[in-house]
């Protein structure tokens, strides 16, 4: 099924067959009812103030005490605390504090049968993935989980946090795929719609070459935060048509500009900098939205709708059969997986790809 729930500062919506079932349905689950396994996923902003912040608590005494509470450490660790009748689960995931970006995704994913369960720390805008094992976990409440994101007034949310999400299964982490389904992809034969794309179909390179696409991956997320999608618009970038992507797809742009200001043929710019109401403008969409992407030997350029942009990049991620095994990835043989070198164009920043954009608009 997937994602039951989700919610930002403004308050949430939970649905027991899904956020995306053609009717979903929001009455309240039986007070028994047990979340045995799930992930608890939280974006956040860190605090300028080097103050600890309670990203999310709730503490219930009926039918049996409980309570759950993630914290973010000034000094730079996250605090997980779950109890369940007086029985404590604790864990604390460190990480430096000179690692810090704008923006954290935590995942806490739990299997208590299996007794098993995870805590992991993301950055939207780079490439690393810090997880910790975590203690036999307790199932969650499905209505604490319930009122956690619906009811404001019984939960404690830090100002900073951009929003939480509720899944129903383990959700991978790791590399994520950028284009929605209906982006059309350059292949010997003309465009494909990325989801259309499978194992085994030739794509066109930018360098003009043709390539086998090894694997295809998907994955469904909640359309807010790093996952809000971004809709570029023609002829813009070079478009042929509107697209819709991630907001941390990033285009490869080419020019005189680009020469001139990084000194350096090509850029790779994240769709979400290029933001600016016009020619790219985060796109209308439901609560949740799906993401495809295209696994290629080299990490080569594809082209879509006539732009320049990444295929999916997975470093050396073979190299690591832990996290592997927790990406969409997952279940692949490791063994025909490629190993992708770092990009050989920079990356842009927000404010170098707002020069860039000026420089062309003179």
């Amino acid at each position: 099924m997937g994602w039951i729930g989700i919610s930002d500062q403004e308050g949430g919506r939970f649905a027991v067959n899904g956020l995306d079932a053609p009717q979903a349905v929001s009455a309240p689950p039986d007070e028994t009812a047990l979340l045995t396994r799930g992930t608890l996923m939280i974006e956040t902003r860190l605090s300028t103030e080097g103050r600890p912040q309670t990203l999310l608590a709730f503490r219930r005494s009926h039918p049996w005490s409980g309570g759950f509470s993630i914290q973010a450490l000034p000094g730079g660790g996250i605090v997980l605390i779950e109890t369940q009748a007086g029985d404590v689960r604790h864990a604390t995931l460190p990480y430096q504090a000179d690692d810090r970006t704008d923006t954290l995704r935590l995942t806490y994913a739990w299997d208590a049968p299996a007794r098993w369960g995870r805590l992991s720390l993301e950055r939207p805008e780079m490439d690393r993935v810090h997880s910790i094992a975590l203690p036999p976990p307790h199932p969650m409440p499905l209505a604490d989980l319930r009122t956690l994101l619906t009811d404001p007034r019984q939960r404690q949310m830090d100002p900073d946090v951009i929003f939480v999400a509720l899944s129903n299964r383990i959700e991978p982490i790791g590399p994520m795929p950028g284009l929605t389904a209906n982006v059309p992809v350059c292949t010997p034969s003309g465009y494909v719609p990325a989801g259309q794309l499978k194992r085994g179909h030739l794509i066109d390179t930018d360098e003009g070459q043709i390539v086998p696409v090894l694997q295809t991956v998907s994955r469904r997320v909640p359309a807010m935060g790093s996952f809000r999608p971004v809709r570029l618009r023609a002829p813009y970038f070079g478009l042929r048509r509107d697209v819709v992507v991630s907001p941390q797809q990033r285009l490869v742009i080419r020019g005189s500009e680009v020469e001139y200001l990084f000194g350096c043929e090509a850029v790779l710019v994240p769709a979400r900098h290029l933001i600016n109401g016009f020619s790219a403008l985060y796109a209308q969409t439901g609560d949740i939205v799906s993401y495809h992407h295209v696994l290629l030997p080299g990490h080569e350029e594809i082209i879509v709708a006539g732009t320049r942009t990444e295929s999916l990049y997975i470093g050396r991620l073979r190299r690591n059969p832990d996290l592997l095994g927790a990406s969409v990835l997952a279940g692949f043989d490791r063994a025909r997986l490629p190993e992708h070198p770092r990009p050989i164009w920079p990356v842009l920043k927000p404010y170098e790809a707002i020069t860039l954009a000026m420089n062309r608009a003179a």
